[in-house]
């Protein structure tokens, strides 16, 4: 499946199915239409269907981009404390 490269809402879709299992950890496919579940993220993989989406965020401001700046915020605190401690 391709991989979408920003978050975004769908305004139109044919039978799509998202797998959100990167983000999500749930190995399921999600399906997607406009009046339910229209919410499409950044670094999950479109599984079946088509569809087009409005992009409402890219990089640092995109789900994944958000997740990946605390983690890696997270580790330099990390790296703070053991400095400190040693």
């Amino acid at each position: 499946g391709d991989l979408l490269p920003a978050d975004g809402i769908l305004i139109q879709g044919n039978d799509l199915k998202i797998d959100e299992s990167s983000l999500t950890g749930e190995s399921d496919h999600v399906r997607k239409a406009v009046d339910k579940d229209p919410m499409l993220l950044s670094g999950t993989h479109v599984m079946e269907g088509s569809g087009k989406m409005v992009v409402t965020a890219v990089g640092v401001n995109s789900q994944t981009g958000i997740i990946f700046t605390l983690l890696g915020a997270g580790g330099e605190e990390e790296e703070k404390k053991e400095k400190k401690g040693g």
